[in-house]
């Protein structure tokens, strides 16, 4: 079907306000130049960034990519945009940091249909706040319009980072050895992983209407001691700045994001290697107790889904175990590596 001759098509008319855009990109600006390091050569804007990877003996360089997931429906349905850019950033921080390397730079992909040009900044200005708090640059990113790709206040979000380690103080798991200590810090609650099966649970974003979503959300609990949403978008903890100090002594680290501690831990193990877990050594937060009760979820697939308040993992020595230890606040003692058997689950004494 052709246009008739008496009608003129806009951009602006299709969905893609370019004014506007280029009036946030002055945002984001602003906001970059906060969250920047002295590395940074140029500000967002140009086509692509720029950064002087500066003195290193022999560096290496690490990279990752992730999403905050379906935790944005909550976002949404809570209308609270800032946390969610947080989440991506230290999400992403704590990917990299697996590795040893220090985190240098930063970019984000925004996709969306029609989100207001303050929402847009107020996930951008998330990011910018986390990457200034982990001293890394925000380097640059993307904003895209695509209307008819999503429905009317939808978004997504995805970010890409940059760091550099050493190649001698690479930390990929090839230390760790049977007998090693292991160490967990907490979570901050779910960070960005199982929400899906949390609004199943809950019955948010199931076609009941935004009202009805919100205010399963604005519900206070008393064994939260906070609101439902509250809890459930509690930023994503970054580890970085506890665990720089105790780096040289790891001798791997397991991001418990996707999959749970038996998803995680075992891909930090050279392959005869396995653990064990004391599944009795932390009490679960009761955020999850009340997922697990309110969804009638099994204790195995809760494991299998959530982090269960432990957001990371370290192998260490057993000479150094109670040093690392002290060295952590709120760190403890969560198992030990064993020998892999044959046929057996890498990670034992967990539900099954």
């Amino acid at each position: 079907m052709s246009v008739p001759p008496d009608r003129s098509l806009s951009y602006a008319a299709s969905g893609v306000d370019i004014d506007a855009a280029e009036a946030t990109v002055l945002r984001y600006r602003d906001i970059a130049r906060r969250a920047t390091r002295p590395e940074v050569m140029g500000g967002v804007g140009p086509f692509a960034g720029l950064f002087k990877l500066g003195a290193y003996r022999d560096p290496v360089i690490v990279s990752s990519a992730d999403g905050v997931g379906t935790k944005l429906r909550i976002a949404i349905a809570a209308g609270r945009y800032g946390t969610v850019g947080q989440d991506l950033v230290n999400h992403c921080v704590n990917d990299v940091l697996t590795t040893g390397a220090e985190p240098l730079f930063f970019l984000d992909y925004l996709a969306t249909a029609d989100l207001s040009q303050e929402q847009r900044v107020e996930v951008v200005a998330g990011m910018g706040r986390a990457c200034e708090q982990n001293n890394v640059a925000l380097i640059g990113g993307e904003t895209a319009d695509m209307p008819d790709m999503y429905e009317s206040g939808d978004f997504d979000v995805a970010g890409f980072i940059v760091g550099v380690v050493e190649r001698d103080a690479v930390i990929d798991g090839s230390r760790i050895e049977a007998g090693d200590v292991l160490l967990a810090l907490p979570s901050t609650g779910l960070h960005t992983n199982g929400y899906s099966l949390v609004r199943e649970a809950f019955g948010i974003g199931k076609g009941l209407g935004p009202d009805h979503d919100l205010a399963l959300l604005e519900q206070h609990y008393e064994e939260l001691g906070d609101t439902l949403g509250d809890a459930l978008l509690a930023v994503h903890r970054s580890y970085l700045d506890v665990l720089r100090p105790v780096l040289p002594r790891l001798h791997g680290i397991a991001h418990i994001t996707g999959g749970g501690i038996p998803g995680n831990l075992p891909r930090i193990f050279p392959d005869r290697l396995g653990a064990r877990v004391d599944a009795a050594s932390w009490r679960v937060p009761p955020l999850f107790e009340l997922i697990q009760r309110t969804g009638n979820v099994a204790p195995a697939e809760m494991f299998r889904t959530f982090n269960m308040g432990v957001g990371i993992i370290l192998a260490v020595s057993p000479a150094d175990a109670t040093e690392v230890e002290s060295a952590l606040e709120g760190a403890w003692r969560i198992g030990e590596v064993i020998e892999q058997q044959p046929d057996a689950p890498r990670v034992l004494g967990l539900p099954t």
